[in-house]
């Protein structure tokens, strides 16, 4: 790789050929959640799995002080709520969608069924899941050897993706400043001040909600990425 940016991730469901995504497709249930709706609570007994086909889903725990903790985002191609059931039965977080989302719903022994019946498909999901962890431990590591700042400029290119056919900037799905400083380990304050300096310089733009990179390269550098 010529640069030092994050590698693309693993994700299920691109890993899987035409047959098998129609084979899983006819096993499972399409549908559609608008912003805010929750798949399913942290908790309850792990029934389902979820294929994100478009739109970004938030990974959430609740705090002893009852409050919401961003753990991850969860983008299309991703699959959640496998993970809990193989090892508790019950789900270990809330996954509510951010933004309208379409999934594929499949039962959890369905999904057990296939990858038993369809060795790839097994290979493709291991591989997926090892990518996950794979990912997980370079923020932890990103945390010790990174400030607040340079995490958030991580964390935006990471979300946005390059540009759309050459030309428009990548946007990233709906968040409160409170949730990108959840995620990145710093807080509110330091995402509010980067965002501030960049969007004087041209870096982004922000409106409620949103972040829209203008200008990767030099956020680029300013996640230390060369």
């Amino acid at each position: 790789m010529r640069s030092r940016g994050p590698r693309p991730q693993a994700l299920f469901w691109p890993l899987l050929d035409g047959g098998q995504q129609a084979t899983l497709t006819a096993l499972g249930r399409p549908h559609r959640s608008s912003g805010g709706a929750t798949l399913c609570l942290e908790g309850e007994p792990s029934t389902h799995v979820f294929i994100l086909i478009s739109g970004w889903v938030k990974i959430v725990s609740v705090s002893g002080e009852g409050r919401d903790m961003l753990l991850a985002l969860r983008g299309p191609g991703d699959i959640v709520g496998e993970i809990s059931g193989e090892a508790t039965g019950y789900r270990t977080a809330t996954v509510r969608a951010a933004g309208t989302l379409e999934s594929l719903i499949v039962a959890a022994d369905r999904f057990e069924q296939f990858l038993d019946e369809h060795p790839a498909a097994a290979h493709a999901y291991r591989r997926a899941m090892a990518e996950r962890r794979r990912a997980a431990d370079e923020v932890q590591r990103g945390r010790v050897m990174t400030n607040g700042s340079q995490r958030l400029a991580r964390l935006l290119l990471e979300l946005t993706g390059p540009p759309q056919d050459g030309g428009g900037a990548g946007g990233a799905p709906p968040l409160t400043q409170e949730e990108v400083a959840s995620l990145i380990g710093s807080s509110r304050a330091t995402v509010t001040r980067a965002l501030s300096q960049w969007r004087s310089r041209g870096i982004v733009s922000t409106r409620q909600r949103r972040i829209v990179v203008l200008d990767r390269t030099a956020l680029r550098r300013l996640g230390g990425r060369g």
